[in-house]
Order: C-alpha cells, then sequence, then structure tokens
C-alpha cells in the first residue's frame, strides 16, 4: 500500500474490539500472542527464541505491539515494525481462534494499517504465506493491499503443530463456544 487513501475500512460490527497498544515490552506476552495466534498455523520461528532475544526484539524503538481485546478478552495482535525509508511493515497479525470469522480481523487491519500511516510512510507493506490462515491474503486484500510480489519457496514443518501449548494442536475454530 503506497498512500493512505487505499485503505479501505472494515465495518464495525458485532461485539466491540477495544484495541490497545503495549507500551511496555513484555516478552512473556508477545510469546503468549505469538503462540496463540500462530500456532495453528505453523508460526515456529521465533519458538526457540530465549528471553534475552525476545527483549532485544521488542526493545527496539522502531517495534510496537497492539493486541484488541474482546470484553477483556485478548482476540489478537499486530506488531508494527518502522524500516527505513519510511517503510512501515505490519510484521505480525492475527487473532486468536476463537475471535476468527467473526468480523474481528478486519476492524484489528484497519487499525493496524492506520496506525502504520500516522508516522508519515511512505509504504506500509505485509509478508503473508499459504501457512497463514485462509482469510488472511482475502483480509489483506479487501483493506486495499496489493500483491507486490509471489515467490515459492520449500519448508520442511514439524510433524505436528506448535499450537499454544507444547504438543498440542489447538482446537478447530468451530468447536469454540460461541461468542455473546
Amino acid at each position: 500500500m503506497t498512500a493512505s487513501s487505499e485503505l479501505r475500512p472494515a465495518q464495525s460490527v458485532g461485539p466491540e474490539l477495544a484495541i490497545r497498544q503495549a507500551k511496555i515490552a513484555c516478552p512473556e506476552l508477545n510469546r503468549f500472542l505469538y503462540t496463540a495466534v500462530g500456532g495453528a498455523w505453523y508460526w515456529i520461528d521465533r519458538l526457540a527464541w530465549t528471553y534475552p532475544q525476545w527483549q532485544d526484539y521488542l526493545n527496539r524503538p522502531e517495534l510496537e505491539t497492539w493486541i484488541g481485546y474482546v470484553e477483556g478478552n485478548p482476540a489478537g495482535y499486530f506488531e508494527l515494525e518502522r524500516q527505513p525509508e519510511e517503510n512501515v511493515e505490519i510484521a505480525y497479525f492475527g487473532l486468536l481462534p476463537q475471535f476468527i470469522g467473526k468480523g474481528f480481523g478486519g476492524r484489528l487491519l484497519t487499525r493496524a494499517i492506520a496506525r502504520a500511516w500516522e508516522g508519515n510512510a511512505r509504504r506500509v507493506w505485509v509478508h503473508t504465506c499459504t501457512l497463514d490462515g485462509p482469510t488472511a491474503l482475502p483480509n489483506y486484500l479487501a483493506r486495499g493491499f496489493r500483491i507486490y510480489r509471489e515467490e515459492t519457496t520449500e519448508t520442511e514443518l514439524p510433524e505436528r503443530k506448535p499450537g499454544p501449548w507444547l504438543g498440542s494442536d489447538p482446537p478447530p475454530t468451530s468447536s469454540w463456544p460461541p461468542l455473546p
């Protein structure tokens, strides 16, 4: 996305989504969000990080973490990383399984993009892949992103999805109780 005018905001329907910045670098929080959101999609790159590695990553002025809450529960998050040449990457974005398919993703992504543009960015971008949820790319496109490049790479994956806890696949989204 190369202009803030390209953002197509999602409609605000359903329960309220409160979005707040996590202003204190907290490795425990970011690791929880990373595993809870990405465990079903083979997000494994950061699983071996040590506490100091998480601290180093989070204690950078160019990185922001934002969390979406529904009725006091974390529902999803995004990380924004300001980069050289006035680029902003949505470095991580996603919802916890219970909140997928309920309209929160579009609203959270709208806020992520709007926040990225607040810093006078020249370009806002996101990197996705086939290991992200099936609604990730449609959500990015619906908000105004354009596909810039497509690549094919092969990655060795563990036998089981890591889930939010060791050795446990998260339950399918449809088995979660409905939201009020």
